[in-house]
C-alpha cells in the first residue's frame, strides 16, 4: 500500500525531466562565429549549439584543462597554493603570452595560476605542468585522460598551452563547455578568473585580464580567451546571476570584439529566458517503517540532480507530489525504490524522480523474530 503525500509550492523542484528544455536551432540566435555552445552549469543542459562537435584548434582555451588539473592537484594535496615552483629553461623559453620567467625563478602555485588565468601566461602553464607531473609530456597524458573521464570525445591535447597550431591538438565547442563546467565547479578558480587587474613579483609586474567580460559584464566569473592564426579568436565565458551560472563557448571568431559580442548574446539570452527550479522540498522526507527488520525504519532520499532548468514562465506554475511507501518488509537494500516524486506544470509532467532507500536494513533471523514474539506474549500475560 502507498499513501500520497502532496506538497503544493509556488516555485518548485525538479530533477531529471520528462520534458527537457529543447536545444535551440542554430538560427534562433544570431551568432557570428561558426562554432558555439551555451550550457547551464548545474544541470549541464545545452540551450544552444552551433556545429558544436566539429574539431577545432582551441588556442589558449586549452589552459582550461591545465587550470583544472592544477586545482585538482591542490585539492588532492599533491601541492598547495603556497608550494614554490621553479621555472625550467623550457618553461622560460615558451614565448607568446607570458610573464617572462627567468630560468630558476621561483613563484608559488597561487601566483603562477593567477598568471595563467589572467594573462594566459604560457611560461607559468608549462612550469606548473612540469612541477605537477614531472614533464609537460606527462602532464599532457593526464590532460587527455581527464578529457576522457569528462566525456570529451572530440578532444586530443598535445601540449598544455595551445600556443602552437598542431593538427593533433584539437577540441570542440561542446567539449570546452564540458571542461569549463568542471573547472568552475571548483570555486577557488574564481579567485583568479575574476581578477581584472593585479600584480606579481611584489607589485613589479602588472597583470590585466585578457577576458574583457570580467570588466564589463554583470556576473562574469571567467573563464579563458585564446588566439592563434589558425584558431582565430576563441572564448570560454562564464557568468552567474541569482544562483544560475551559464557557460558560453565561441570558437574561430573573426575578431576579438566579435567573440565577446557573441558571448554576451548567448549569456543575455540565457539569463533573460531561463531559471533553475530547486529539486529539494522544504520538508524532509519522513522515515518509512520497516517490518521484520533489524531497524524499525529506513530513511528515503531523492535521486538525481538538485535542479531542473526551465523557461522562466513555467517556474511560477510548478507543483509536485511525493508518493511514498507506507511500509516495507525487510530486507531492504540501499537504493531500493520507496516512491516517486512527480513534478508538473499544469497537466504536463516535467519530471518523475525515484525516491530510494538511503541505507539497507537486514531481515531479522527466525530466532530474533521468535524472541520478539515471546517477549510480547510474556508482556501481554503479565498485564
Amino acid at each position: 500500500m502507498r499513501k500520497l503525500v502532496a506538497f503544493m509550492l509556488s516555485a518548485l523542484l525538479l530533477t531529471t525531466p520528462a520534458y527537457a528544455v529543447e536545444t535551440l536551432p542554430e538560427d534562433a540566435i544570431n551568432i557570428q562565429a561558426p562554432y558555439a555552445v551555451l550550457m547551464e552549469k548545474s544541470t549541464g543542459t545545452v540551450l544552444y549549439e552551433k556545429q558544436s562537435h566539429v574539431h577545432c584548434p582551441p588556442a589558449s582555451v586549452t589552459k582550461v584543462m591545465t587550470m583544472l588539473l592544477v586545482v585538482e592537484a591542490v585539492e588532492a594535496g599533491t601541492v598547495t597554493m603556497d608550494t614554490m615552483v621553479t621555472a625550467s629553461e623550457t618553461a622560460s623559453s615558451m614565448g607568446g603570452s607570458q610573464i617572462w620567467l627567468e630560468p630558476g625563478e621561483q613563484m608559488s602555485v597561487s601566483e603562477m595560476l593567477k598568471c595563467v588565468a589572467v594573462v594566459s601566461a604560457n611560461d607559468c602553464a608549462v612550469a606548473l605542468a612540469e612541477h605537477i607531473a614531472g614533464s609537460e609530456e606527462a602532464f599532457v597524458q593526464r590532460m587527455n585522460q581527464r578529457a576522457g573521464e569528462l566525456g570529451m570525445a572530440d578532444t586530443h591535447f598535445t601540449n598544455c598551452t595551445g600556443l602552437y597550431d598542431d593538427d593533433d591538438h584539437y577540441t570542440s565547442a561542446y567539449d570546452i563547455a564540458l571542461m569549463s563546467r568542471e573547472l568552475i565547479g571548483h570555486s577557488v578558480i574564481k579567485e583568479y578568473t575574476t581578477v581584472w587587474m593585479d600584480t606579481v613579483r611584489n607589485g613589479e609586474f602588472g597583470l590585466s585580464n585578457t577576458n574583457r567580460l570580467i570588466y564589463g559584464y554583470e556576473g562574469a566569473t571567467g573563464l579563458k580567451t585564446g588566439f592563434t592564426a589558425k584558431a582565430m579568436y576563441c572564448l570560454a565565458a562564464t557568468a552567474e546571476r541569482d544562483g544560475v551560472e551559464y557557460i558560453a563557448v565561441v570558437l574561430h571568431g573573426e575578431t576579438s570584439a566579435k567573440r565577446f559580442e557573441d558571448a554576451r548574446t548567448l549569456l543575455n539570452y540565457a539569463f533573460a529566458n531561463y531559471g533553475l527550479a530547486s529539486l529539494r522540498p522544504g520538508q524532509a522526507l519522513p522515515p518509512v517503517p520497516v517490518a521484520l527488520g533489524t531497524a524499525d525504519s529506513v530513511q528515503p532520499m531523492f535521486t538525481g540532480g538538485e535542479y531542473l532548468l526551465q523557461e522562466k514562465g513555467a517556474l511560477k506554475e510548478l507543483d509536485y507530489r511525493v508518493e511514498l511507501a507506507e511500509r516495507v518488509t525487510a530486507p531492504v537494500s540501499q537504493g531500493q525504490s520507496l516512491g516517486t516524486l512527480t513534478v508538473r506544470a499544469g497537466d504536463q509532467v516535467l519530471a518523475r524522480v525515484d525516491i530510494v532507500a538511503a541505507g539497507s536494513v537486514e531481515r531479522l533471523s527466525f530466532w530474533a523474530v521468535y524472541g520478539r514474539l515471546l517477549g510480547a506474549l510474556i508482556g501481554w500475560r503479565a498485564v
